[in-house]
């Protein structure tokens, strides 16, 4: 019977997401992916090299997911609100791709996989500027960057909501990001179309 490349590739990222998600890089064990995935360690090396191009692979993965399966629908600030919300969505139902950018910069000093992340964030980049033809490059980079760090906040800082709110309200937060993005977009159009 045929080994089943893709299928085995995937259960080792499944269980790589968990074990980095719970534990981070440093804490993270390959013993334990391999015994949560079904594979052996060796498997593990020979697709991933290792626990730093895993850590890279499941980050990149994830972050492909989240930007890929979660286009800006419409045109207008709007629409960019109704993909923040989605994105927090996302976000608080996969809530690894937050703990795994919290991980890596707490303990990489530098970011993984950035050629790959770079080019699927450059894509998300272009379909607000898809949305807000006025923007300039460096006014949709800084909006999506505001979207994401907004909303992987909610789930890598769980305490901080419990402080300032008591009780946290997701639908509340959900709309107040929401909200937030949408008059962030309307504002950079409006600097936009200022005359020089």
């Amino acid at each position: 019977m045929a080994w089943d490349t893709d299928a085995t590739q995937k259960k080792i990222l499944d269980a790589a997401i968990t074990e980095f998600s719970e534990r981070g890089f440093s804490g993270a064990r390959i013993h334990q992916i391999s015994r949560i995935s079904g594979c052996n360690r060796e498997r593990i090396y020979f697709y991933f090299g290792g626990k730093a191009g895993l850590f890279e692979a499941a980050l990149t993965r994830e972050l492909a997911t989240a930007l890929d399966d979660l286009p800006i629908v419409g045109s207008g600030p709007v629409a960019i609100g109704d993909f923040a919300g989605r994105y927090f969505d996302f976000s608080r139902s996969r809530p690894s791709l937050a703990r795994l950018t919290f991980w890596e910069g707490l303990e990489q000093g530098h970011p993984v996989g950035a050629e790959a992340r770079a080019l699927r964030s450059a894509n998300k980049v272009t379909e607000i500027r898809d949305a807000l033809p006025a923007l300039s490059e460096a006014a949709a980079e800084e909006l999506l960057l505001t979207i994401v760090t907004l909303c992987h906040a909610w789930v890598s800082s769980p305490n901080v909501p419990l402080v300032i709110t008591g009780t946290p309200d997701e639908e509340r937060r959900r709309a107040s990001i929401m909200r937030t993005s949408e008059l962030l977009a309307q504002d950079a159009v409006d600097v936009a179309q200022r005359p020089s």
